[in-house]
């Protein structure tokens, strides 16, 4: 232990002797460091961003609508328009084991909603319970998302969209349990929508829509089909498993052929997890790359110095050997030496690099690029980086210094 100290003490007392060359030194794994933590925090980031924006309209979730038949089959010609009931819902639960959840859609827009003096003509749409939760349709406090009994007597409630809500309401005002008419029916407020980021709809963002239950829609509007079905697999390896069968299940019904590509549309919003998962992989990847490129330039920089730092200390190197030291003490020497340095510089860097991620993290980017955040796998990516840089850069030159021939070290 004793011998330890006195050559860390050496070390630190040689890197003070030659402090601008130690700093230069330094600087590369410090810069290259900060680098790869940086941009990995950055890449994460975005791919959060992404993901959260993606999710606001419901995660693992698919929108079906009837289509059109192009072609002909047994008997039928092609351009028949198909159609949804509302009782379909409930058979294709019962009948497709993978799907979790499913529900009805009607939708109607140009439907005058107001309190007072103000009026908007927002997309109003009769639904289920279950179609809550899959579309993260989550309600403000005090107020509740539509249930059973609603459906069941048919009752004159909404969940209005939170800004749809500020405007016939005003911001500062509770609308639970306020009524507004939808036509010149009134309807009373159980909930208002929790705000949430969504860059993606299928009829218009969440944030402007009204939501009454299925049956009051039908009562209301007297509608007989449905303009969509929500639904959800339970394993989303499943998804296309789940459109064969359906394409089945409704081909026996309508008498369409089960490959026409035209009858039903669906839009499987699980494809879109494919498209960011490659796309978050490839940006991380190349970020990655990039800062371990710089990283590796900075090894580089230091193994040249130990190199360097050998052919000075030659002399050194034969008076150890001459008085016994072992091989293995003079390598193991410069390879602490070496790790030092890196371990020095990486405290740095990492230090610096926490101090950006946090500043960064006060800009209003969260919406467009995400919030970089310092990770644990970031975390123990970088070390390895530099583990291994450290090893490479000072094995090298320290295998030289021991494989050095003590009458030529002397002689120098």
């Amino acid at each position: 232990m004793r011998h330890f100290v006195e050559t860390v003490q050496g070390i630190f007392f040689y890197l003070h002797q030659y402090k601008s060359r130690t700093f230069m030194t330094m600087f590369g794994i410090i810069w290259g460091t900060m680098t790869v933590i940086v941009l990995l925090a950055f890449g994460g980031g975005v791919d959060r961003s992404m993901r959260k924006n993606m999710h606001g309209m419901g995660e693992g979730i698919a929108i079906m609508w009837p289509g059109r038949t192009s072609i002909p089959f047994e008997g039928y010609g092609r351009n028949r328009q198909l159609y949804f009931l509302y009782d379909d819902a409930a058979i294709l639960r019962q009948e497709i084991k993978e799907i979790e959840s499913i529900s009805p859609e009607f939708s109607r827009w140009g439907m005058a909603c107001r309190v007072d003096d103000r009026v908007n003509q927002p997309n109003i749409s009769g639904v289920i319970t279950e179609y809550g939760p899959m579309r993260h349709i989550w309600p403000q406090p005090g107020g509740r998302w539509l249930n059973e009994l609603d459906l069941q007597e048919r009752r004159r409630v909404a969940f209005l969209g939170n800004e749809l809500k500020d405007f016939l309401f005003g911001k500062e005002t509770d609308a639970i349990g306020q009524f507004f008419k939808i036509g010149d029916i009134p309807f009373q407020v159980v909930g208002v929508l929790r705000p949430k980021t969504q860059n993606s709809s299928y009829s218009s963002r969440d944030k402007d829509r009204v939501f009454i239950p299925a049956t009051t829609f039908q009562a209301m509007f007297g509608d007989r089909y449905l303009n969509n079905m929500v639904y959800k697999v339970k394993d989303p390896k499943k998804a296309n498993l789940v459109e064969k069968k359906l394409d089945q299940l409704y081909g026996r019904k309508f008498h369409f052929d089960p490959n026409d590509a035209e009858a039903l549309w669906i839009w499987d919003t699980t494809e879109m997890d494919k498209f960011v998962d490659g796309f978050s992989l490839g940006l991380r990847s190349f970020l990655g790359l990039i800062g371990a490129i710089t990283l590796i330039v900075g090894g580089i920089g230091l193994a040249n110095i130990m190199y360097v730092v050998v052919q000075e200390r030659t002399h050194e190197i034969g008076i150890q050997r001459a008085v016994g030291a072992h091989r293995r003490t003079i390598m193991r020497q410069f390879m602490l030496e070496c790790f030092l340095i890196v371990a020095m510089s990486a405290l740095i860097g990492f230090a610096l690099a926490f101090v950006i991620i946090e500043l960064v993290g006060l800009l209003p980017i969260e919406e467009y690029v995400g919030t970089p955040q310092l990770s644990w796998p970031i975390v123990l990516i970088s070390i390895s980086i530099l583990g291994v840089i450290g090893f490479l850069a000072g094995y090298f030159p320290s295998r030289r210094a021991s494989r050095l021939v003590v009458v030529n070290c002397l002689r120098s």
